[in-house]
């Protein structure tokens, strides 16, 4: 049963086995929900919604990592939960949707500096924290090409 339970909550309710790329179809799933469910543009709301992911990653993924060893691509919940960190408390629309996605897959992949020592801690916490963290540069990134976008007067379909 609870080898069961954390297989569902990893995998994004299967969307983890996925065969190809798991981990960018999440990501892009975390995005069109975000896009095309207005409840997530509740700040508040999101908000519960990363914690209680990122709850359900630490204990699931750590479960997981006892059957398939360190971080196994079919764990998908660290995607969904750093792609939701990435379009936090910006515009719902398809172009931030877009840019946060690419960020996110960007930090997520390339794992710089504090990214990769984020995947290092022990169990699901390293499953999570790399993608919480790479989704709060993805978010800090998109924030950046909206300010400079405005300083230079260029309006964005936002």
């Amino acid at each position: 049963m609870r080898m069961r339970l954390a297989g569902l909550l990893s995998t994004c309710f299967g969307l983890g086995f996925f065969p190809v790329a798991p981990g960018t179809v999440v990501s892009l799933a975390a995005v069109l929900g975000y896009l095309y469910f207005p409840v997530f543009h509740d700040l508040p709301f999101l908000v519960v919604a990363i914690v209680l992911a990122s709850i359900a990653g630490v204990w699931s993924g750590g479960v997981m990592e006892e059957k398939y060893g360190d971080d196994p691509s079919i764990v998908t919940i660290d995607e969904l939960a750093g792609q939701w960190v990435a379009l936090a408390a910006l515009p719902a629309a398809p172009l931030t949707g877009l840019l946060g996605f690419l960020f996110f897959r960007f930090f997520d992949i390339a794992k710089p500096g504090p990214v990769d020592r984020a995947q290092r801690f022990p169990g699901g916490w390293g499953i999570m924290a790399d993608d919480l963290l790479a989704g709060f540069f993805a978010n800090l990134s998109v924030r950046a090409v909206l300010t400079a976008a405005s300083l230079f007067h260029i309006v964005l379909p936002l």
